[in-house]
């Protein structure tokens, strides 16, 4: 009997004693991913910029189901804060095995009238951000022989966007930096791979006019928006897929193949 409890909690909680980084967790995706990945089983590090009622829901949300969750205020774009993060994670847990790449931002407005703060605030955050918290933790997890690293993308890193440059740029560099970084790694144990997400329900869709909603809906194939939660399938996944690595993993509803 004892045995085949123990084989149910592993099938119900398959990610038990992982420690794992999201960061950007305070809403949209990134709260999706943490709440999935800690229904089954995992220590969540759950980063956010600033302390806010959103972080807050989240980790109510998280706890109320009896998971685990430790957020931390941490600017990834600053890499004295990227340290500090990961350095706070292995002292209070003592490893990191899962990374999600996921905090982003954005600034559109037309190339011409883009300005270099524009750019470099976007690249800094969505790139250079991901290089700082990775930084950090790949030395540990070599040491352990064991990494799921996965950074969130995007369809405009595919495809392009109107008046999205510095966007669209950053998150092509995280499909670049993905696969090099895969070849890098691929014999050390660790796998890393990206989520390239199309048109997802988040609150900053939703928040566009409905016309503008519909129009897009009418491109995908699969008619309709993509939901947080199946982004966050896609990472179970991949954090499960051990001969998997060096990907671009598309959950668009087929708008890009």
């Amino acid at each position: 009997m004892t045995n085949v409890r123990e084989e149910v909690a592993t099938i119900e909680k398959p990610l038990a004693g992982k420690v794992a980084i999201v960061t950007g967790a305070s809403r949209g995706i990134g709260a999706s991913i943490a709440k999935v990945l800690a229904d089954k089983g995992a220590q969540i590090i759950a980063t956010h910029k600033a302390e806010s009622q959103t972080i807050k829901d989240v980790v109510a949300d998280i706890e109320g189901k009896g998971g685990l969750i430790h957020p931390i205020p941490c600017d990834i774009s600053v890499p004295e804060d990227a340290e500090r993060l990961v350095k706070e994670t292995i002292e209070k847990f003592g490893k990191v095995d899962i990374l999600i790449n996921n905090a982003g931002i954005t600034k559109d407005r037309s190339f011409r009238k883009l300005t270099l703060q524009d750019w470099n605030d976007v690249i800094d955050v969505n790139l250079t951000g991901a290089f700082n918290t990775t930084k950090h933790v790949i030395e540990p997890m070599i040491a352990q022989n064991y990494g799921r690293i996965i950074n969130i993308s995007s369809i405009v890193g595919q495809a392009g966007a109107f008046g999205q440059t510095n966007y669209s740029a950053s998150k092509a560099g995280l499909i670049g930096f993905t696969k090099s970084l895969a070849l890098e790694t691929a014999s050390k144990g660790i796998t890393v791979n990206a989520v390239c997400p199309g048109y997802i329900g988040t609150e900053m869709v939703a928040a566009m006019p409905d016309d503008v909603i519909e129009k897009i809906v009418s491109k995908v194939p699969i008619r309709r928006l993509g939901t947080p939660e199946e982004i966050a399938e896609a990472i179970l996944y991949l954090i499960s897929a051990s001969f998997v690595t060096g990907q671009q993993l598309n959950v668009n509803g087929g708008l890009y193949m």
